[in-house]
C-alpha cells in the first residue's frame, strides 16, 4: 500500500521542483551585484539571461496548452519577470555595443517565440499542438542543459573550478532530480526526458568539482614547497627564500552561466 498517489507525487516533486527553481533563479543575484557595485556590466553576457527568458515563455505556453500544469506556470512565470529584470539591469549597465546586441536578441528572443506559437496554431490541433510544443521545449531544455559542457572543458584544461561553483551544481542537480519525476508521475515525458541528461550533466560537473578541487589544493602545496629554497647555513639556522607568487601560472578566465533552470 502506497503512503500518495500517483497525483499526490506528481504534485509533492513540482512543489519541491518550484523551491529548487526559485533559488537557481536567484543564482545570479550577486552577479549584479557586482555589476550595480562596479557600474558596468563590461566582461558578462546577456546571452544567459535572454536564453531563459525563451525557455521560460516558451514552457509557460507549454503549460497553457496542457492544462493542468499549474506547478510549471508558478515557476516559469516567476522565471520570466525574474530574467527581464536582469536583463533590464544589464541594459542599463551596459555599453552601447552591449545595448544594442541585447536588444537584438531580445527580438530575436520575442519573434522566435511568437513562431512558434503562430505555426503551433496555424497547422497543429489539440494533441498534435501540445506534441510539436513539447517537443520543441524538450529541444530547447537539452540545449541548455548542454551549455556547461564548456565550462567543464575549462575545468578539465586550467585543473581549476573557481568558474564551476560546487553549489549551483548541487542546486541544478536537485532541480533536474525533482522535474524529472514530476514528468514521470505525470507521464510528461517531454518535463522528464531532459531532465535525465540535467542530472547525469550535474554529477559530472560535481564529480570534476571534487576530483580538480583535491588536486588544485595538492598542486598548490606542492608549489609552496618547491618555492622554499632551504640553505643550511654555518650556524645551524634556515634562510627561507619564497618565490612570489605572482611568479605562479596563471589561469584562464572564464565565467559560469547562470540561470539553468529546466522544467
Amino acid at each position: 500500500m502506497t503512503l500518495l498517489s500517483v497525483q499526490e507525487l506528481a504534485f509533492l516533486f513540482g512543489l519541491l521542483g518550484n523551491i529548487v527553481s526559485f533559488m537557481v533563479f536567484l543564482a545570479p543575484v550577486p552577479t549584479f551585484y557586482k555589476i550595480y557595485k562596479k557600474g558596468s556590466s563590461e566582461g558578462f553576457q546577456a546571452i544567459p539571461y535572454v536564453v531563459a527568458l525563451f525557455s521560460a515563455g516558451l514552457l509557460l505556453y507549454y503549460a497553457y496548452l496542457t492544462k493542468n500544469a499549474i506547478l510549471i506556470v508558478t515557476i516559469n512565470a516567476f522565471g520570466c519577470v525574474i530574467e527581464l529584470i536582469y536583463i533590464l539591469l544589464f541594459l542599463f549597465y551596459a555599453s552601447k555595443k552591449s545595448k544594442m546586441t541585447t536588444v537584438w536578441l531580445m527580438l530575436l528572443d520575442v519573434g522566435a517565440l511568437g513562431i512558434v506559437m503562430l505555426f503551433s496554431y496555424l497547422f497543429a490541433k489539440g494533441s498534435k499542438r501540445v506534441e510539436i510544443v513539447g517537443w520543441i521545449c524538450a529541444t530547447v531544455n537539452i540545449a541548455v542543459f548542454a551549455a556547461p559542457l564548456s565550462i567543464m572543458r575549462q575545468v578539465i584544461k586550467t585543473k581549476s573550478v573557481e568558474f564551476m561553483p560546487f553549489t549551483l551544481s548541487l542546486f541544478l542537480t536537485l532541480c533536474a532530480t525533482m522535474w524529472f519525476f514530476y514528468g514521470y508521475f505525470k507521464k510528461d515525458y517531454y518535463i522528464a526526458l531532459p531532465n535525465v541528461l540535467g542530472f547525469l550533466l550535474g554529477i559530472v560537473q560535481m564529480i570534476l568539482y571534487i576530483v580538480y578541487k583535491y588536486a588544485r589544493r595538492k598542486y598548490n602545496r606542492e608549489w609552496e614547497l618547491e618555492g622554499i629554497d632551504i640553505n643550511i647555513k654555518t650556524d645551524g639556522d634556515f634562510e627561507h627564500k619564497f618565490v612570489s607568487s605572482m611568479e605562479k601560472p596563471s589561469l584562464e578566465n572564464g565565467d559560469m552561466t547562470s540561470v539553468l533552470t529546466l522544467k
